[in-house]
């Protein structure tokens, strides 16, 4: 069984190398992006953000969310999701 510090290196880890030779997504300043980029990027990069928003509302986001959380285990908190969604609807959502 791995232990949460080896969980957390593989993730990290990970990230370092998914975002190496990337350049840096620059979120939009809006209430929420703090959240964002303190569980997203976790998981994958921020590019996955602009490349999605011509396809997705808020309703949308809210499944993103959720998706992440569920299927995929994310580790944000409930009451995080849905600022999170809230902020990715109002600042990448389809409008």
């Amino acid at each position: 069984m791995k232990t949460p510090l080896a969980i957390a290196t593989i993730l990290t880890l990970g990230t370092a190398a998914a975002l190496a030779g990337e350049a840096q997504v620059k979120l939009k300043e809006a209430p929420g992006v703090e959240k964002v980029r303190a569980n997203c990027v976790a998981c994958h990069s921020l590019d996955y953000i602009p490349l999605n928003s011509p396809f997705l509302d808020q309703k949308g986001w809210e499944a993103v969310v959720a998706k992440m959380t569920k299927a995929f285990g994310a580790p944000i908190k409930a009451e995080d999701a849905a600022p999170i969604a809230d902020y990715l609807a109002s600042n990448y959502g389809k409008k």
